[in-house]
């Protein structure tokens, strides 16, 4: 198996990988908030930045439509 911080896929913001690298969650994670909302009040959310659902797009060009996770934390959590 592989330990959670060698999985390339995973965001910088990734519970999983905070934790197995011993760091705390940020304050607007679920899991501290409680709260969903607060990703959307820190303005961090994926919300309203889906250009289209499964059920839009064609499998040939299914590919164009796939987004990689930043490598780096948003600009907005940063602080």
């Amino acid at each position: 198996a592989k330990v959670v911080h060698e999985i390339k896929w995973l965001p910088p913001t990734c519970a999983y990988r905070l934790v197995s690298r011993g760091q705390d969650l940020p304050w607007w994670h679920p899991l501290v908030s409680g709260r969903p909302e607060t990703v959307v009040e820190a303005g961090i959310s994926a919300a309203g930045r889906i250009t289209a659902s499964e059920d839009e797009v064609d499998t040939d060009g299914l590919f164009s439509h796939i987004r990689t996770w930043p490598t780096r934390w948003p600009r907005k959590a940063r602080n």
